[in-house]
């Protein structure tokens, strides 16, 4: 019969992969994510995978966020040759998103092999190449949302959008086994119904197995116009410290969201601040993918973006300045208050924003906002938790600013919206928990029987289920 293997996102929200075998002979590896975090999981990366790279007919991803794909130039690495299935958008959003993973883990093995060497230590190899991701790339094979694709032999794959971030897919998979059909969905990242630019999830009816997404299985997002009031108030207290306002965010979807939310407070004339500092490649290479896929944004942003003339993302926002290259970011921390810093990355693991933590977070008119999740072992997580000091960039930094979470803006689902999407399916299919801390997966699981009368099970990391 069909196996199901959970290699990775088990009782944790990153690195997302799971491994299907049919009886047939078909091997299908869905998402090939990196593990980040704490250093013991991002050391784990290096480690073989679990299964044969030459074995496996194809590759199917549900987006380009690296916890769900950042470990593809690896698997290329490796031997692997055939394709790698994504949506149209995903697909784009990949070649930015790996290209800039491995530049990174170039320039970390640079840098580290300078102090082995210092040290007679022998040199470290990075996890991949810039060479090993253009190799996954050419491996892309784009598929529009709805349209049914055989992927390997008994294999065949739908997408429909999860609202999450632009080429989002829950993948549908219905696997041949001899005369039957089994039919597994697994949600990807699902989207929050509140946020902006991304339509609402699609709703399926009908599965076998369901393995659904628990990020925020242990609560509800605060209402989005709810912290829409917050995030200008924020504005407003920071204008009249005198102070910077330092964003951390991911380049895609995040950073999106955010010049969104900052041109409608601009737009309303609530926004102080005479600039808006968005010091990220990515990100402003990320805003033209999104500029090229107006269609898929909601109905309702649409037509705000058509009432303004904004054939770009940057339009909306007339303030907003890109700063792409180094020199333009270092010229940034010359500017003493009132500006709005947009910087990677979101959990704070590296990028620009460290750069500017270094020159602000120790000042008392500094306000830091965290729109979004911080997963366990990040700077983030430790500023979130209340640190009075951190190491940025070899030196211990108090920490002075004012900490802001906003509960509203994030792009997955909450756990009401998590339990509302898995309720249309009928028959009550078997349920498994992903893509959370063990601690959310169990909340979760706890409402889902008290809401549904449903049984969730939460897997091992490597168990092994027959389809």
């Amino acid at each position: 019969m069909a196996l199901l293997n959970f290699l990775g996102a088990i009782q944790q929200v990153t690195g997302s992969c799971y491994l299907i075998e049919s009886r047939d002979g078909a091997r299908v590896l869905l998402e090939c994510g990196m593990r980040q975090g704490r250093r013991e999981e991002e050391d784990s990366n290096h480690a073989p995978f679990p299964f044969d790279p030459h074995t496996l007919d194809a590759v199917v991803v549900s987006h380009a966020h690296i916890d769900h794909t950042g470990l593809l130039p690896k698997l290329s690495a490796a031997g692997y040759r055939g394709p790698i299935f994504a949506t149209e958008a995903g697909s784009e959003l990949m070649e930015l998103m790996l290209l800039d993973a491995a530049f990174i883990q170039e320039k970390d093995a640079e840098w580290e092999n300078k102090w082995h060497a210092r040290m007679g230590k022998s040199a470290v190899k990075p996890l991949y190449t810039i060479a090993d991701a253009e190799q996954a790339l050419k491996q892309r094979r784009p598929l529009a949302y709805g349209s049914p694709c055989q992927v390997a032999k008994g294999v065949e794959v739908t997408f429909h959008d999860a609202g999450h971030i632009l080429g989002s897919a829950i993948v549908e998979m219905a696997v041949q086994d001899h005369h039957l059909t089994r039919r597994l969905v697994f949600s990807g990242d699902l989207g929050n119904t509140c946020s902006p630019l991304m339509r609402d999830p699609v709703t399926l009816s009908k599965a076998d197995v369901v393995f659904l997404e628990s990020t925020y299985g242990d609560r509800d997002h605060r209402n989005s116009e709810d912290t829409l009031e917050e995030l200008a108030e924020i504005l407003q207290q920071a204008h009249r410290d005198g102070g910077n306002v330092l964003i951390p965010s991911f380049s895609v979807c995040r950073t999106q969201d955010l010049i969104y939310y900052l041109g409608r407070v601009y737009h309303e004339g609530r926004l102080p601040q005479q600039a808006v500092f968005l010091d990220s490649p990515m990100a402003i290479r990320a805003n033209a993918i999104y500029s090229r896929f107006q269609d898929q944004f909601s109905a309702e942003e649409r037509a705000a973006f058509s009432a303004h003339g904004s054939k770009r993302i940057e339009d909306w926002l007339p303030i907003l300045r890109c700063t792409r290259t180094p020199e333009e970011s270092m010229a940034i921390n010359r500017i003493k208050s009132g500006a709005i810093i947009i910087a990677g990355s979101g959990m704070c693991t590296g990028g620009r924003i460290v750069h500017h933590f270094k020159h602000n977070l120790w000042r008392e008119d500094c306000h830091l906002i965290f729109p979004g999740f911080q997963a366990k072992g990040t700077l983030g997580r430790n500023l979130v938790d209340g640190a009075e000091h951190v190491k940025i960039l070899h030196q211990r930094i108090a920490v002075k600013a004012k900490i802001h979470t906003l509960g509203g803006f994030s792009a997955h689902a909450g756990q009401s919206q998590l339990i509302d999407w898995v309720s249309h399916f009928e028959h009550h299919p078997e349920l498994y928990l992903v893509h959370g801390e063990l601690e959310k997966m169990q909340a979760l699981q706890l409402a889902l029987r008290e809401r549904l009368n449903w049984i969730a099970n939460i897997p091992e990391p490597g168990e092994q289920i027959a389809l």
